[in-house]
């Protein structure tokens, strides 16, 4: 049987919070001057764009699984993107389907567990947490590149 927990937030003002991250992120992108989008790097991390591929094979992919009850492996990178502006119209596509997904959970499937990529078994909210903090891990990784590289990046509140 499922139950409701206490509610602190609703899940548009989670969607909302989780978009306005993506926005964020997404300008993060924007900045990036296209050569050091895929080149630039320090103390031998990825990549912004190689960090951006492991955010679209977790945010769209993963809230359909969680819709679909159906845990599929983690996929990451498998299109071959080589442009900024295909990164781009990528993160407006999944943007598009993680409203279309969002609007079939329901608010008894937040705390029922579901096994993520078949490895994180956790509450469904606490995957989407995770799914937003791995983002905004990752956009800190992308302004230090954009500093690095002498760029003011986005304001961070400027979601």
């Amino acid at each position: 049987m499922k139950t409701l927990a206490a509610q602190v937030i609703t899940p548009e003002d989670l969607l909302k919070h989780w978009q306005g991250h993506r926005a964020l992120t997404r300008h993060v992108i924007e900045a990036f001057p296209e050569k050091d989008f895929f080149e630039f790097s320090i103390g031998g991390m990825r990549p912004f764009s190689k960090l951006t591929d492991e955010l679209l094979a977790i945010a769209a992919p993963a809230l359909k699984s969680i819709v679909n009850r159906d845990s599929q492996p983690f996929k990451e990178g498998e299109e071959k993107l080589i442009f900024k502006a295909q990164y781009l119209e990528k993160w407006d596509e999944s943007t598009d389907e993680i409203n279309k997904y969002w609007e079939q959970l329901k608010i008894e499937d937040f705390n029922e567990n579901f096994n993520l990529f078949g490895q994180y078994e956790f509450p469904i909210v606490q995957n989407i947490l995770y799914f937003i903090d791995n983002e905004v891990h990752h956009r800190g990784q992308g302004y230090v590149y954009l500093r690095a590289l002498g760029i003011e990046p986005p304001f961070f509140w400027e979601r």
